[in-house]
Formats: structure tokens, C-alpha cells, sequence
């Protein structure tokens, strides 16, 4: 990884066991898709509980790149810049 492009991504608690118990991962990533298809090649388990099929991120699942949720950028296409942290959190709601 060169050290230009790492970023950090935090795993929930609850999908830390797909990642041998990691709470923070680091990957060499130019955007956010970038960043999941890294997961993808190294944590297959992990990767398949914060994607479906067709590679979209779990409804149940918001991703965070520092304090801006991707859904107020890019999407996973949300450009990333040397030192970002991706949060991955579960949806919650209530009433």
C-alpha cells in the first residue's frame, strides 16, 4: 500500500467476526467502491454481509466517509483522500 492512498475503514462490531475480530481495516483505496472491492478480495465474508449481489451496499447499512454520509456525495463512487476513515454502520430506527 503506498502511503498516500491508505484509508481506514471501521467494521461494526457485529461484522468484526467476518475479519478475524478487526475493528479498523486499512486499504490502499482511491474511492469508496475501490475501497469494498479491496474488502471483496481480502475479506470475501465480510464483504458479502455489506453487499448483495450486484455489488449495492445492505439497505440495512449506512457508509460514512468521515462525518458526510455517501449518499450526500458520490455514492460509492465518493473520491477518497489520503487518511479518510469509512464507517460502515448499521441503519437503526424506531418509533
Amino acid at each position: 500500500m503506498s502511503p498516500a492512498t491508505v484509508v481506514t475503514i471501521q467494521v461494526p462490531a457485529p461484522l468484526r467476526q467476518y475479519c478475524d475480530g478487526a475493528s479498523d481495516l486499512r486499504v490502499s483505496a482511491p474511492s469508496v467502491r475501490a475501497a469494498l472491492e479491496e474488502l471483496e478480495r481480502n475479506h470475501p465474508a465480510l464483504y458479502r454481509n455489506l453487499c448483495d449481489e450486484t455489488g449495492t451496499v445492505r439497505r440495512h447499512l449506512n457508509v460514512f466517509v468521515n462525518a458526510s454520509h455517501v449518499r450526500d456525495r458520490g455514492g460509492i463512487d465518493t473520491t477518497l483522500a489520503p487518511g479518510d476513515v469509512v464507517t460502515i454502520l448499521a441503519a437503526v430506527s424506531g418509533g
